[in-house]
């Protein structure tokens, strides 16, 4: 708790450079990329300056942040706003979801859940494709018969969250010979390709799955509720600068699955520089500035 608090405070508005208002991202690439497409956005659109945090932390940290007002917003995934911190049980229709998010946020904690980004990013169980090949699986059903002979490796957050792997196991009846190993994010598709783990918790945007030959299996049983990339925003926020609700909004249905993806691989796999990858894209789409 202590480190908790500790990356709270360090997200205070004083520790900026006196921007308007400051827009977090989670600990991952493609929240880099989302945050950095709010702000963007937002100072083209609006004026307004942007402070960013990025990697603030996982989806509990950045929660507490925005509740405590240490940050005015970030993209949060509903099914994981709704499983995670409202600690819902999971459904599977994407609207209900998103109609049941929208109006719990605004009556527990004064937040607008703004329409989703366009794209969804769900967990992906993901094997290598040779393995896929070999065995002849597709889907979560079809491996579970081979995972006693398997290694897991999945993230923490996975672990513990209750749309995470105890649900999934007991749906799916997955099974391994030894506990799964508890694997940084970043690592994971490493030692997948490595052989040190035979199936791993990826997310289904992830730019380094085509390139590296590997496949997802599919959720046949529909376990994982939707995933939409949603902006979550303070309303006190939105009521000091009603402008910046009309440029997120613009935001709306901008991306799909295939763009995500193609994000992630261009900073991931090739190097490219965040700020550039998100102009570049915001161009495409007729809204960013041309640079000079």
């Amino acid at each position: 708790m202590l480190v908790l608090v500790g990356t709270i405070a360090s997200c205070s508005p004083q520790t900026y450079g006196g921007g308007d208002l400051i827009i977090a991202s989670k600990d991952f690439t493609e929240q880099d990329i989302l945050g950095e497409l709010l702000a963007q956005h937002i100072e083209q659109t609006t004026g307004l300056k942007v402070d960013r945090r990025p990697r603030l932390g996982g989806s509990q940290v950045c929660h507490r942040a925005i509740t405590y007002g240490k940050i005015d917003a970030y993209v949060e995934y509903t099914g994981t706003a709704y499983t995670g911190i409202l600690e819902q049980p999971p459904i599977a229709d994407p609207n209900q979801v998103f109609h049941n998010l929208h109006q719990l946020y605004a009556q527990k904690f004064n937040l607008e859940v703004m329409p989703s980004l366009g794209f969804e990013n769900t967990f992906a169980m993901i094997i290598r494709g040779e393995d896929a090949r070999r065995y002849r699986v597709n889907t979560l059903s079809e491996a579970a018969q081979y995972t006693p002979q398997w290694r897991g490796g999945f993230g923490y957050e996975f672990l513990e969250r209750a749309d995470g792997f105890p649900g999934l196991a007991k749906t799916y009846h997955l099974k391994f010979s030894n506990p799964p190993q508890i694997m940084d994010l970043g690592l994971i598709y490493r030692a997948l390709i490595q052989k040190q783990v035979d199936l791993v918790a990826g997310n289904s945007t992830d730019g380094q799955i085509a390139r590296l030959g590997l496949v997802i299996l599919k959720d046949d049983q529909h376990y994982f509720p939707p995933y939409e990339a949603a902006p979550i925003v303070r309303q006190a926020t939105l009521a000091k600068y009603p402008q910046v609700k009309t440029a997120i909004a613009q935001l709306g249905g901008l991306i799909t699955s295939a763009e995500m993806q193609r994000m992630n691989y261009l900073v991931e796999g090739e190097f490219r520089d965040v700020k550039e990858v998100v102009q570049e894209f915001l161009q495409s789409k007729g809204l960013g500035s041309v640079k000079q």
